[in-house]
């Protein structure tokens, strides 16, 4: 059972502390950051409990329908939803790496504890190629709903609404990419490894543009207080 949870918790443990310790200039109140993790962990549950009436109601019976196009809706949604609602205005959203790190905080969050459920009903040999893809890749969706998140917080009023759809759009994008390379059953394999790359990729990108705009952002505010 520890070997098993130890697998679950570690890759998004270790995902989150490389964008912790990426940011250079004041670091973000682990409380907080512990709170949104457990708002992601939380939402896992009404978003299972959700997708299991779907199926049972067989409500969407096409399966491309209920396990990419709705699946990928819900989960992203919810991570949307949450930073929304609990975190966009939150006085500790100082600058504009901090929406990296809420949005990987939130989707790790949700990704552990799918993980965790995932590997206690399949075993532990499945973990590797867990941590490699679906962590990974939740991580990953959190990072660009974190920048878009943190582009709307620091944007002019009239950018604002279109960054924060954005933050909803764009990783909903990826994750519908995901799911449904996932359910080509015989070419996955080969389309997702160009696709991980592309989403590694782009998300590192996102990284550096708001670790760029937030020492930005830092340097303006020390010269500001000299004055």
């Amino acid at each position: 059972m520890f070997i098993l949870l130890t697998a679950a918790i570690a890759p998004g443990l270790a995902l989150f502390s490389y964008l912790y310790l990426r940011k250079q200039i004041a670091k973000e109140p682990s409380l907080t950051l512990f709170h949104t993790f457990i708002y992601g962990a939380i939402m896992t549950f009404p978003i299972l409990f959700i997708q299991h009436v779907f199926e049972e109601e067989n409500i969407f019976s096409n399966y491309f329908i209920r396990n990419v196009v709705f699946t990928s809706g819900l989960e992203e949604f919810f991570k949307w939803f949450i930073l929304l609602l609990a975190i966009y205005r939150h006085v500790e959203f100082e600058d504009a790496y901090d929406g990296i790190l809420y949005g990987a905080s939130v989707s790790l969050g949700f990704a552990t504890v799918e993980n965790i459920i995932y590997l206690l009903t399949f075993g532990a040999d499945t973990a590797f190629l867990r941590a490699l893809l679906p962590v990974s890749s939740h991580a990953l969706f959190g990072v660009v709903m974190g920048y878009y998140f943190g582009r709307a917080k620091f944007a002019v009023e009239s950018n604002i609404n279109t960054y924060l759809f954005l933050a909803l759009l764009a990783p909903y994008t990826l994750h519908f990419i995901y799911n449904g390379i996932l359910a080509v059953h015989n070419l996955w394999l080969y389309l997702i490894i160009p696709f991980m790359l592309f989403l590694w990729w782009f998300g590192l990108t996102r990284v550096k543009y708001a670790h760029t705009f937030a020492m930005q952002q830092f340097r303006r505010k020390a010269r500001t207080n000299k004055k």
